[in-house]
């Protein structure tokens, strides 16, 4: 039998990590794409998403990004819109922010001040107008005193 020489399996080689920067450049959206809201993941590479120009997409993680950027529900992203055949409906996922990237872009103007950025609950917009149109619900639900006794 051979000897082996590596330095392990597969547990060392996926525990690399890549140069994580604590301040990497912020990029900003550019024409044919746009910033949006995370409302659930679909499987398979694929999430659904609100952007901000109020359409909801199913947006497709690039490879570069799949298994290596993980993207939850409330995370804001920028997508890359595609121009094909009147198909307004599809998205590709470019880049995920961090929350304190999504917080410089909210106070920059970048991201309107109604989106709730995520902190471990998916979040949303908050103004009311988009639960009347088939638009995603609150999912929050507050309880009374006399309410949690009970349970």
């Amino acid at each position: 039998m051979p000897k082996n020489k590596g330095k392990g399996g597969k547990n060392i080689k996926r525990g690399k990590k890549e140069a994580e920067d604590d301040k990497r450049e912020i990029i900003f959206k550019e024409d044919g794409q746009e910033y949006a809201l995370v409302l659930r993941m679909c499987g398979n590479g694929r999430c659904e998403a609100k952007c901000i120009d109020g359409v909801t997409r199913m947006c497709h993680i690039r490879g570069k990004m799949h298994k290596k950027v993980w993207i939850s529900a409330g995370d804001i992203i920028l997508v890359g819109l595609r121009m094909d055949m009147d198909n307004d409906t599809k998205a590709d996922v470019i880049h995920k922010y961090t929350l304190d990237e999504a917080r410089f872009l909210k106070g920059c103007g970048e991201i309107p001040r109604d989106v709730r950025l995520s902190e471990g609950i998916a979040g949303g917009f908050d103004d009311d107008s988009d639960h009347e149109g088939g638009g995603v619900a609150n999912d929050y639900f507050e309880f009374g005193d006399d309410e949690i006794d009970r349970l």
